[in-house]
């Protein structure tokens, strides 16, 4: 992966932009409206509709918390451990389950993929033929719980810590620490990375090892929009957590406190505890 997807962070402070010190009170999203925008992106990102018909969503083992709430909030499904794998599934059979996804995904689901799977694979089945036309959202505003549920899925928080030697600055030879602070999600497809580049900045690479797209947090501007976006919609897996050291190391920064050992110290212990 190119280091470019990441925000380095040397000497100069002057384009930092100020957050709140104080974290949010972690909440789930309220109601159904909300509640489906986090669902649609979470399918959006892991979820898969068969032709059993069923909606099979797949969960890291850590995240077993999330299902549960997921089948609750849902009122239908069970949980499995998939073998050998550290990772389970919620699979949603039951008829009246599906017909309950649909409904509150209905509108809010942004993939093609994902469409396309629902009007393959659920509504050209006869059991689901009563039901309203299925639609994908168009709307380019992520304010709302989409990207939340997306994240959840596919994204990832990461500090980097690069030693560089100084060259052309005396005095030369010099080891400085630049800090990288990146939020990246790698996707088969482009597209629904360029919708969240043109909300939160940023930019969109390609992996040719992994013949995946990207897209990395590139300025604190960037930075910035993605802490003001969590701190509103909240993460529900344990990625909340290395949100929560990410945007501590970010505060480091934005007091300076990189540029000395003992807030280097203090970012690096948060690296080595993010998953």
């Amino acid at each position: 992966m190119e280091s470019g997807t990441s925000e380095t962070i040397r000497n100069n402070t002057e384009n930092i932009k100020n957050i709140s010190i104080h974290t949010p009170t972690h909440l789930k999203p309220l109601n159904d409206e909300q509640f489906g925008h986090y669902l649609a992106g979470l399918i959006d990102g892991v979820g898969h509709f068969s032709k059993t018909p069923q909606l099979v969503i797949a969960f890291n083992e850590l995240d077993a918390s999330l299902a549960y709430f997921i089948k609750s909030r849902l009122g239908y499904g069970n949980i499995y451990k998939v073998k050998n794998k550290k990772a389970i599934i919620l699979v949603v059979a039951k008829h009246a389950g599906i017909i309950k996804v649909l409904e509150l995904i209905n509108g809010k689901i942004r993939s093609q993929q994902k469409l396309d799977q629902i009007k393959n694979n659920i509504l050209s089945n006869p059991y689901f033929n009563n039901f309203i036309n299925f639609i994908i959202n168009k709307n380019l505003d992520l304010n709302n719980y989409w990207l939340a549920g997306f994240s959840d899925a596919d994204a990832s928080f990461q500090i980097k810590l690069i030693v560089r030697k100084t060259s052309l600055t005396p005095p030369a030879g010099v080891e400085k620490t630049e800090v990288r602070l990146n939020f990246q999600i790698d996707q088969k497809n482009n597209d629904l990375l360029i919708l969240i580049k043109n909300f939160l900045g940023g930019n969109i690479g390609y992996s040719k090892n992994q013949d995946t797209y990207y897209f990395g947090s590139t300025s604190f501007g960037s930075a910035k929009k993605v802490i003001q976006y969590f701190d509103q919609y909240h993460l529900l897996s344990t990625k909340h957590i290395n949100y929560l050291k990410w945007r501590k190391a970010y505060i480091l920064i934005q007091n300076k406190e990189h540029l000395n050992s003992t807030g280097l110290e203090k970012i690096t212990k948060l690296k080595k505890t993010m998953n």
